[in-house]
């Protein structure tokens, strides 16, 4: 900011440029990777978010004033393009390469591995900005994914029985998804089923309102704790660490109790339970962090709060791999769409108000966000697959394996 004269506000816009790219492209993205396969589309997104990583520090070099700040939100809004399909394309290799029941396990341990990296960002950042300067701390944390698109460029296959690796004591484990080619067949009626689908739209409203408090969280507790509880940039960078750290913890524990309790309650249920309870627990911790006189026990609140708002993500992520079925990758781009259109309603509401330092008025809309989201989950029912088949053996204790869940 200081550094490009940039405003709060203008950081907002540079912030809403990325998520409106990633909200708009996921359900396209979804229905590229499932017309041409994982294998390919993520190598190609891989190096386009590569390139406009790269962008946003060489920029400087190149334009000024109001040149540079439109450069700089074309860069974020190619990036968000770019890795608008990842979840979706994810969410359609995880229903080829695992048994129906380990998917709320592994879309946990994928959010795992997202927060993971969250957690080491602002310590990371923070001290390659104070030793090299910001531009430097861009280019040498964006180098690495290069390896990282050429190891799945030359390892991955888009189904399990492709690799030479995998064998067939493993594919008859993982089920029939196992040789399941991408369907390059996707019409424009399927995609109409999907969008009009009462799951898919419940689904897409509930993340929608679950994530404005995750781009609250994880976009804005580095300022928050800047600005009101005034800790210093790099103590702000080391604290801000542990709300994704915990958020970490969150999803793998939500990954993997979600297993069981589908087995034990069927999908309906299985998949409801932890948003019931996690939401308005979330929403909950929200207020207590703001009333919290002693500032560590603050960040402590928002952790749990983190913690508990990504315990949900492997009932999301599970539950629209299930009423999605052959359409997975649709249905889970559609869904993450409208989990984007929460930080596009929630970015430019929490730059503003915390602007004006009313970080209270913004914590307490994300309350109200983490109520409503629950409140959907009462009409998601995972048993009715997208256009209104019934899942085999839906209710049933015995659809999941109850004695190996995960």
């Amino acid at each position: 900011m200081p550094n490009l004269h940039l405003s709060q506000l203008q950081i907002g816009w540079l912030e809403q440029a990325f998520v409106l790219g990633y909200a708009l492209f996921q359900m396209p993205g979804g229905i590229f990777g499932q017309r041409f396969g994982a294998r390919r589309t993520l190598v190609v997104i891989g190096l386009v978010a590569f390139f406009a990583m790269i962008a946003t520090p060489i920029a400087p070099s190149i334009f000024s004033g109001q040149l540079l700040f439109v450069a700089l939100l074309g860069a974020q809004l190619l990036l968000g393009v770019a890795q608008a399909a990842i979840f979706p394309v994810s969410a359609g290799v995880f229903g080829a390469w695992f048994p129906q029941n380990r998917w709320a396990f592994v879309q946990g341990l994928q959010t795992m591995g997202m927060q993971l990296g969250a957690a080491l960002t602002p310590a990371l950042i923070a001290y390659l900005m104070t030793s090299a300067g910001w531009q430097r701390a861009m280019i040498w944390t964006t180098l690495p994914a290069l390896g990282l698109i050429g190891w799945w460029a030359w390892y991955a296959r888009n189904t399990p029985s492709e690799h030479p690796a995998v064998g067939a004591a493993e594919l008859n484990e993982i089920g029939i998804r196992s040789s399941a080619a991408a369907s390059a067949s996707i019409t424009g009626a399927r995609i109409w089923c999907v969008l009009k689908d009462r799951n898919a739209l419940l689904l897409f409203v509930s993340y929608a309102c679950m994530n404005y408090v995750f781009y609250l969280l994880s976009n804005w507790v580095f300022l928050y704790l800047v600005q009101e509880r005034h800790f210093s940039v790099l103590e702000s960078g080391w604290l801000a660490t542990t709300p994704p750290l915990a958020a970490a913890v969150g999803a793998g524990i939500g990954g993997v109790v979600a297993g069981p309790l589908c087995a034990r309650y069927g999908f309906r249920w299985g998949y409801r339970l932890i948003p019931l309870i996690a939401m308005p627990a979330a929403g909950f911790l929200l207020l207590v962090a703001l009333y919290m006189t002693n500032a560590y026990l603050a960040v402590a609140a928002l952790a749990t709060c983190y913690a508990s708002v990504e315990l949900t993500e492997g009932c999301y992520w599970g539950c629209a791999m299930t009423v999605g079925g052959d359409d997975t990758m649709a249905v889970t781009g559609f869904m993450n769409t409208g989990g984007n259109l929460g930080g596009i309603i929630g970015i430019p509401i929490v730059a503003y108000l915390s602007g004006l330092h009313l970080w209270n008025t913004a914590f307490f809309i994300g309350a109200g966000f983490a109520v409503m989201s629950a409140v959907c989950w009462l009409g998601i029912d995972a048993e009715r697959h997208v256009g209104g088949t019934v899942e085999a053996g839906a209710g049933s204790r015995e659809t999941l394996d109850p004695v190996n869940p995960f």
